[in-house]
């Protein structure tokens, strides 16, 4: 299942708190919601879905943020710096 020619990159990774299970994201483009639905993709052996369910910006909760934002985001599966981000 590759990046859909739909999906729109939105951004990337930049760190990610293993212990914590939370990815740091730069948005390069658009904004971003509570409830918005995302792909992380890295190459091709690393892909997954994740919907949006809470978004942090210098740790405080937010409900939206826009371009050139850099956000916290749990996510449900390990990732990595570099993972490219896309709107779904």
């Amino acid at each position: 299942m590759g990046v859909r020619n739909l999906d729109k990159q939105i951004g990337k990774v930049t760190h990610y708190y293993d212990k914590l299970g939370v990815a740091i994201i730069d948005l390069d483009s658009g904004g971003l919601k509570v409830g918005d639905k995302l792909k992380f993709k890295r190459g091709e052996e690393e892909e997954f879905n994740q919907n949006v369910e809470s978004l942090q910006v210098d740790h405080q909760q937010v409900d939206s943020v826009k371009k050139g934002d850099s956000f916290g985001l749990k996510v449900s599966q390990p990732t990595k710096p570099g993972t490219l981000v896309y709107s779904v």
